[in-house]
């Protein structure tokens, strides 16, 4: 029950466990809105929204990487369907039964048998057997991608379809994002400085040489500052349409000149109305 002592809000929270009469039961916190994987198509979570829960499984992820005391903990198995989702749409890693726990001064492991999921797995890993935290890096790579174009790295209807990482990463190599990045006419387009940073950490993560994949506490720091210029697309769609129209000169809507603009401030009505948004 070690794994037990790793408490973070956005881990699933073991709750309890039963070992009686030959049962074994264990008991974790409910997630109301299910696991990542069932709203990557969906229609009613914005871009905002979906970066967030990037963001929060990202620093779930972080957590169990960082050296406590004696021990590291490795996922092994992160997946879109292995991130739950609170009423609140707060992203909670789970599954941590196949984790991998291990000294803190040991920084590869070599595993006979590979766990985890097919499409997910580290190329590295599944091929020679040696699990670092990198590994873990290019699974979560493989769900920023989902999350990017709104579906699984597979096709679960079309058995001969395959992975389909090869082609994001290629697209991703060839600025066709516009190819594969999910579109709905109901939901808000993804604002193209959030696009590039989001794509890049997550291009950043598949990279094939693990040494150029990035750490988990660098993930979390880009997708904070993709999910801030996000936000602030929105805010600004929301809250500015009028004053962009009315501006002179004119100003490209949500330039990045309108958003130096409005993270300094704007005076209107000689000096009585201060508007300010700062990301």
């Amino acid at each position: 029950m070690m794994l037990s002592r790793y408490t973070h809000e956005n881990l699933i929270s073991l709750l309890g466990y039963c070992n009686e009469g030959g049962e074994m039961i264990l008991v974790y916190e409910h997630a109301s809105n299910g696991s990542l994987d069932r709203h990557l198509s969906s229609t009613t979570l914005t871009w905002s929204q979906r970066i967030r829960i990037c963001h929060d499984a990202a620093k779930g992820l972080c957590y169990l990487h960082e050296d406590k005391g004696n021990h590291r903990v490795l996922h092994r198995d992160i997946k879109s369907s292995n991130i739950l989702l609170d009423e609140n749409w707060k992203a909670k890693v789970s599954d941590i039964g196949l984790a991998k726990v291990g000294p803190s001064n040991m920084y590869t492991f070599f595993i006979a048998t590979t766990v985890g999921t097919l499409g997910y797995i580290d190329p590295m890993y599944l091929r020679m057997g040696f699990l670092t935290k990198e590994s873990d890096v290019y699974s979560f790579g493989v769900v920023l991608f989902e999350v990017l174009c709104g579906r699984l790295c597979f096709d679960k209807s079309n058995a001969h379809s395959g992975n389909i990482v090869h082609i994001w990463k290629q697209r991703y190599e060839e600025n066709k994002l516009d190819e594969i990045v999910f579109k709905d006419n109901r939901v808000p387009a993804l604002d193209q400085s959030s696009l590039e940073v989001f794509s890049e950490i997550a291009f950043q993560c598949l990279q094939e040489s693990r040494e150029k994949r990035p750490k988990m506490s660098e993930v979390v720091e880009k997708l904070e500052i993709a999910l801030k210029s996000q936000e602030l697309a929105d805010f600004i769609q929301k809250e500015y349409e009028e004053i962009v129209k009315a501006a002179v000169p004119p100003l490209i809507y949500i330039s990045e000149e309108l958003k130096v603009l409005l993270s300094k401030g704007v005076i209107l009505n000689g000096g009585k109305t201060v508007i300010n948004y700062s990301a």
